[in-house]
């Protein structure tokens, strides 16, 4: 795998800290640095807090969903600018309703190792606001 020209901070947020885990021993080999969330709030407090450059983002969590996470990042001009990937079991209009919302890629649940890689790496090299402009363009 390619190594990354400087290290990229990534927020993995979701319920299942087996996911979380396996996330992260997979994306670390990449020369990533991570931070961990287990709800939506907390998600939310990093983005605020942190130097997060990328958000892997479940939408079925307790507390505050992913969904919540979505709508309070249309909300702020900082956390729009923060690339998100959702990775989840949700299928269908969810989906859609998600890149509505802004997401750089959607990774289904259960997902492939390398998708993820590849994902990740395509949605940080892309210009950091590119997805709020891209919705912002005149029809």
């Amino acid at each position: 795998m390619a190594q990354v020209d400087h290290q990229s901070n990534i927020l993995v947020v979701d319920d299942d800290p087996t996911i979380r885990r396996m996330i992260v021993a997979s994306l670390k080999r990449d020369g990533y640095s991570f931070f961990e969330a287990a709800n939506g709030q907390e998600a939310l407090d990093a983005m605020h807090d942190k130097d997060v450059d990328l958000v892997l983002l479940d939408l079925m969590m307790p507390y505050v969903s992913g969904w919540d996470v979505l709508k309070e990042r249309e909300k702020d001009a900082a956390m729009s600018r923060i690339p998100v990937i959702v990775v989840s079991a949700n299928r269908g209009a969810e989906v859609a309703d998600a890149v509505n919302r802004g997401v750089c890629a959607y990774l289904p649940k259960p997902f492939d190792l390398t998708a993820l890689h590849a994902i990740v790496r395509s949605c940080l090299e892309s210009p950091r606001h590119e997805t709020s402009a891209m919705r912002d363009l005149p029809q």
